[in-house]
């Protein structure tokens, strides 16, 4: 443990004082003596004043939860401290009474949550919840702390504050909120920022958005930073050190650029395999096998010796302790010194037609001139006042045995799109040819027969499953609905459908809330497949997993395309992901598709200023391509689709808008050559550098 409280002793004796926050021995259980959750298990850190420091780890690590420990937020059952202790400048914060921490929470440790929207209040306006903390811990007037308050707003980039100071939480977008959020936590200016997966709903343009404001305000306030995040990419570029958790305990820790060139932990080495990569060209991801293990148990071993390749026979009878690799970089694991400088794994080639080179044949889906516009209603009469054009005019092809992505924000129509093509939206105008036949106004009894052929694997992978059924009853709903097969037929396709997908028979009487998220995913995948489709719909089938298990699911989709000859129209928005399944990228902006072409061309050469800036925004997981990396930040989110702009919608956050872009609409050209096929470009300044 000596070893572990040692990490940040260099940078901390060289500023001639403590640490600013100690933390030693911290462990943390949920519910009572003998069936107990282990959470937190011996946690020790410091963080020296001005310092930047990322926990990463997959969701259940205990991160969180350390954090929340630290804020006070943990002090009764069915949560409890069981060892250790917090000092912020040298005061324990874990025997502080509950007023003395109020006055330190907020003031001196502030935390920016995942989920802005639940952690503002609904019922109270933007400026009354930015003055509270003000009135509260610095005793300004009204006046005063309002006027705080309106430059806060200014430094974290909302626009027209001072009018937007009345305004509701649900009156403003994700990035929008996320931005008060972390004003709210900066108000008073803390000693500690605390950020807690802010960026994780995020699109990967606001994402970047967030990343390069909180870096800024560090600088500008001289605050230190604890960042947790599930995405050792997206800490890669701005943190100064890591530390990686894993069932509860903190399994590695390094200065950041130490960490990405030389990991010495298993879990960590798995962690950096399972990050997908921009340049990998063909290749598989490489995941964790396994799920994140049982914390009921108590942390008497390794706790990842499940799912490693490397453990012997001592890893699961004893916990091993962090001990120095060399200065500043700690491991807990028994083999570090026989896995040091052992090879990241290499991506396997895929088995894709994509792959091999196999042309994929003629159309199977067809869309043309597609729109899908909400009618806007208001008065006594619900007379219609105006549209959301959530898709205004959309044409792609989807040839039969590929995977299109179709990619963008939240909020430019992509899932509209997938929902129409399967008929749970009426398309206002356009066609929808599957096989040749026309479905855009087909009727309830043939859209049910087309179903049999199109099917969707949703993104919420515990919302689109049934609580109240068994694995087993949610997989064989499809076929009983469309009646195929007898009863036994239908028992032995679950089997079947289980063990293609990757889950144990036993799996068929659980229930989805005993199940993981990677595995409630598979279920919704074998749910999709029941019925022998010829086409699947993903729409973000991956957003809302870790990185280790997106690449499990990514790498089951990738399978199953090739084992079955399975069509894909594969919707999302991280580009990363979206390169190791596609064969073709279409890029949607505000309702409209504003570039298409290969995956090689569009990622390759991108021609569109927005397509630029999608790709310039992803995090890329080298601590040293920070300083070398053009990233193109956009400003602002997607415009309002009820009133989108004229002429091209994206012309007012683009960066070489002229004024042609704000009068007419671009038409469609083709850059692509007769080796890579079409490069549909909808832009009139396209490939201009």
């Amino acid at each position: 443990m000596m070893h572990a409280d040692t990490l940040a002793r260099d940078k901390v004796e060289a500023a001639g004082q403590g640490p600013l926050l100690d933390v030693q021995g911290l462990s943390v259980a949920f519910g009572p003596e003998g069936r107990a959750v282990y959470a937190v298990n011996d946690v020790s850190f410091q963080l020296a004043e001005g310092e930047s420091l990322a926990i990463v780890g997959e969701s259940g690590s205990g991160k969180s939860v350390t954090m929340q420990t630290l804020m006070g937020l943990i002090r009764k059952p069915p949560g409890r401290v069981t060892s250790g202790r917090a000092l912020f400048r040298g005061r324990d914060l874990l025997a502080m009474p509950d007023s003395e921490l109020r006055q330190i929470r907020g003031r001196d440790i502030a935390m920016i949550f995942q989920d802005p929207m639940s952690s503002l209040n609904p019922v109270l306006t933007i400026g009354l919840q930015l003055t509270e903390a003000l009135r509260e811990h610095q005793g300004l007037s009204e006046r005063e702390a309002e006027r705080q308050a309106l430059d806060m707003l200014d430094l974290v980039g909302i626009a027209n504050a001072a009018q937007r100071m009345q305004a509701f939480p649900h009156q403003f977008s994700g990035g929008q909120l996320q931005r008060i959020g972390i004003a709210m936590a900066l108000v008073c200016k803390p000693s500690i920022l605390i950020a807690d997966e802010p960026t994780t709903a995020l699109d990967v343009t606001i994402q970047a958005q967030i990343v390069e404001l909180v870096a800024r305000l560090q600088k500008e306030l001289g605050m230190a930073i604890i960042w947790i995040s599930h995405d050792l990419s997206l800490v890669a570029g701005f943190v100064e050190r890591v530390a990686v958790m894993y069932a509860g305990s903190i399994v590695e820790t390094a200065p950041v650029e130490r960490l990405f060139a030389a990991p010495t932990h298993p879990y960590t080495i798995g962690l950096l395999n399972s990050i997908p990569s921009l340049t990998a060209a063909n290749t598989r991801l490489v995941p964790i096998k396994g799920a994140p293990p049982n914390v009921t148990l108590a942390p008497t071993f390794c706790a990842f010796a499940s799912r490693c390749d490397h453990a012997v026979a001592r890893c699961r009878e004893a916990k091993p302790v962090l001990e120095p690799v060399v200065s500043g970089h700690a491991a807990a694991c028994w083999r570090w010194r026989e896995l040091q400088g052992f090879p990241r794994a290499p991506g396997s080639v895929m088995a894709t037609a994509q792959a091999s080179g196999a042309a994929p044949n003629e159309p199977l889906l067809t869309v043309s001139g597609l729109k899908v516009h909400f009618p806007i209603r208001r008065g006594v009469l619900r007379r219609q006042v105006g549209a959301v054009r959530a898709v205004d005019g959309v044409s792609f092809e989807v040839l039969r045995g590929e995977t299109l992505a179709l990619v963008g924000e939240s909020g430019c129509g992509k899932s509209t799109t997938g929902r129409a093509v399967l008929g749970l939206e009426r398309p206002s105008e356009g066609e929808i040819l599957f096989e040749g036949r026309d479905y855009a106004e087909a009727t309830a009894e043939r859209l049910k027969e087309r179903r049999r052929d199109m099917q969707m694997v949703f993104q919420n992978p515990f919302g689109s499953l049934n609580p109240r059924m068994t694995v087993g009853r949610i997989i064989g709903e499809g076929l009983r609905a469309q009646k195929i097969g007898t009863r036994a037929s239908r028992e032995a396709r679950v089997s079947d459908l289980l063990a293609l997908v990757g889950l144990r028979e036993a799996m068929r009487d659980r229930y989805p809330f005993e199940l993981s998220g990677g595995q409630r995913q598979r279920v919704g995948i074998a749910r999709a497949l029941a019925g022998s489709p010829k086409f699947i719909i993903a729409d973000e089938p991956i957003s809302a997993l870790d990185v280790s298990i997106q690449a499990q699911i990514v790498n089951l989709l990738d399978d199953l395309k090739a084992r079955l000859g399975l069509t894909y129209l594969f919707i999302g928005h991280d580009l990363s992901m979206i390169r190791y399944l596609s064969d073709r990228v279409a890029v949607m902006y505000l309702g409209r598709i504003v570039e298409t072409g290969t995956t090689a061309s569009v990622f390759g050469t991108p021609l569109h200023p927005y397509t630029r800036a999608l790709l310039s925004a992803i995090p890329v997981p080298d601590p040293k391509a920070g300083g070398t990396r053009r990233r193109i930040v956009l400003g602002g989110g997607v415009p309002d689709p009820s009133k989108p702009p004229s002429g091209c919608h994206f012309h007012p956050r683009c960066p070489r808008a002229s004024k042609i872009c704000a009068q007419v609409a671009p038409e469609p050209r083709d850059f692509g050559s007769s080796a890579s096929g079409q490069h549909l470009v909808t832009c009139h300044h396209a490939g201009e550098v």
